[in-house]
C-alpha cells in the first residue's frame, strides 16, 4: 500500500508541473491575441504616426535617373589649342609675354635669330629687287623667260620665309634695307591664354621645339577614365556633370577612344564643358558622373531602409494599421527630379508592386518593435 500510494503522489506531482508549464507557454500567445496582433508586428496609433511624421508610400514602378561615376581631368581643347615653336634652329633673344597671359591674334609673342632666317632674307630681299626691276621695265622689254624666272624666284622666297614662320607684314618690312638680318618674330596665330612657356631668353633651341602653348579657354575638354569592363551607351550629344573644386558643371560627350590607355588600363571618354566664368583650367581633377535612365523600377529613399539584426537591409510595411519589417534587396543608387530635398533613392527588389512602405519615419517604426520584442521576452 504504501509503494502504491508513494507513485501516485509521484505522477500527481508531475501532472500539476505539466499544466503550471503549459499555462506558462501560453500566456504569451494570449496576449498578443488580446493586442490584435503576431510576434514581429505593432500597432501604432494615429497620434504616434502624427507625432513620428511617419509617411507610407504605395510601391509603383518608375522610371528614374542613375549615376555612374569615372574619375576625370581637366584638359586644354587641342582642336583651339596651338603651339607655338621655331621651324628652324634659333636662339631667343626676347620674350613678349609671360605664363598666364592672354593674348590676342598677331600679337608678338617671341623674338628670336637663325643663321638660316637671315640666309632666306638674304635671298628675298635680292629676289624681289629683281622682280621689281623687271616689272619696271615691263615683260616686253625683258622676255617672258626672264620676266616668269623673276616672278616665281621671288613667290619662292616668300614661301620660304613664311615657312619659317615670319608674317606677311615681316616679310614687306625686308624691302627696307635697315632690317637686321635673321632677326624674326613670333606671333600669336589665334587669341587664348599662355599655358606654358617653356623656355629662356638666350636659349638656343631646335626646330619644332615647343617654346609657347596658347590654348582658348573658353571651351575644355574633360577627359574621363573608364573601366574597360564598362560596356555603356555613350553617344555623342550625352550629358554629363562634372564636379571640381565643389562646383557643378555640365558637360557633354564628344568623343570615345576605341584603344585602351597602357599605362591606366582605362578607356576615355572625352567631353566639352563651358568655361564661361574662367574658373576651370587645364590640369584640375574632375569627378564625372554619367546619367542615365532606368526601365520603370521599385525604389524607396535610402533613409527608409534599416539593418536587420542579421545585417540584411529591410523596409517597414503597413496593413490595415499593423506595421512588420520585409527583407529585401537593394541596387542602384538613384535621383528622382521630384524629390525636393534630392535625398537619394534606392532600387529595392524581393517585394510586391502595391506593398505600402514606411518612406519617412522607419527609425521610429524600427525602435518600437525592438521594444515590442523586448516586451515579449520578459
Amino acid at each position: 500500500m504504501k509503494k502504491i500510494t508513494f507513485t501516485r503522489k509521484i505522477k500527481l506531482a508531475l501532472v500539476s508541473a505539466l499544466l503550471i508549464n503549459t499555462q506558462l507557454f501560453a500566456l504569451p500567445t494570449l496576449a498578443n491575441e488580446h493586442e490584435g496582433k503576431e510576434e514581429g508586428e505593432i500597432k501604432l496609433s494615429k497620434a504616434q504616426l502624427t507625432l513620428a511624421n511617419i509617411q507610407i508610400k504605395t510601391l509603383q514602378p518608375k522610371t528614374m535617373s542613375y549615376s555612374i561615376y569615372a574619375p576625370g581631368e581637366i584638359k586644354a581643347n587641342d582642336y583651339t589649342s596651338y603651339l607655338v615653336s621655331p621651324r628652324v634652329d634659333s636662339v631667343v633673344l626676347k620674350r613678349h609675354v609671360a605664363l598666364g597671359d592672354h593674348v590676342n591674334k598677331g600679337q608678338a609673342l617671341v623674338t628670336l635669330f637663325s643663321e638660316s632666317v637671315a640666309d632666306a632674307q638674304a635671298s628675298y630681299q635680292i629676289a624681289n629687287a629683281e622682280w621689281q626691276r623687271v616689272q619696271k621695265l615691263g615683260r616686253k622689254a625683258v622676255g617672258d623667260k626672264r620676266y616668269i624666272a623673276a616672278q616665281i624666284n621671288n613667290q619662292a622666297n616668300v614661301g620660304r620665309l613664311l615657312a619659317f614662320g615670319l608674317s606677311e607684314s615681316a616679310i614687306n618690312s625686308l624691302v627696307n634695307k635697315s632690317t637686321k638680318l635673321g632677326l624674326y618674330t613670333l606671333n600669336a596665330e589665334k587669341s587664348g591664354a599662355v599655358l606654358s612657356d617653356n623656355f629662356r631668353q638666350g636659349q638656343r633651341v631646335e626646330a619644332g621645339h615647343s617654346l609657347i602653348e596658347l590654348a582658348d579657354e573658353k571651351v575644355l575638354w574633360v577627359e574621363a577614365r573608364l573601366a574597360p569592363s564598362m560596356q555603356l551607351s555613350l553617344p555623342a550629344g550625352s550629358k554629363a556633370q562634372i564636379k571640381v573644386l565643389g562646383k557643378l558643371y555640365l558637360a557633354t560627350v564628344t568623343q570615345k577612344a576605341h584603344t585602351i590607355d597602357s599605362q591606366t588600363r582605362t578607356r576615355i571618354v572625352r567631353l566639352q564643358v563651358e568655361n564661361n566664368n574662367d574658373q576651370l583650367h587645364p590640369g584640375l581633377f574632375a569627378d564625372v558622373f554619367f546619367s542615365f535612365k532606368t526601365k520603370p523600377i521599385l525604389a524607396v529613399p535610402e533613409s527608409a531602409l534599416m539593418r536587420g539584426n542579421d545585417g540584411d537591409w529591410q523596409v517597414f510595411i503597413e496593413k490595415q494599421g499593423v506595421f512588420k519589417s520585409k527583407e529585401i534587396n537593394i541596387g542602384r543608387s538613384l535621383s528622382i527630379q521630384e524629390d525636393p530635398s534630392q535625398e537619394k533613392w534606392r532600387e529595392i527588389t524581393n517585394i510586391s508592386v502595391g506593398t505600402k512602405v514606411v518612406i519617412k519615419g522607419a527609425f521610429y517604426v524600427f525602435s518600437e518593435l525592438a521594444k515590442s520584442s523586448f516586451g515579449d521576452d520578459d
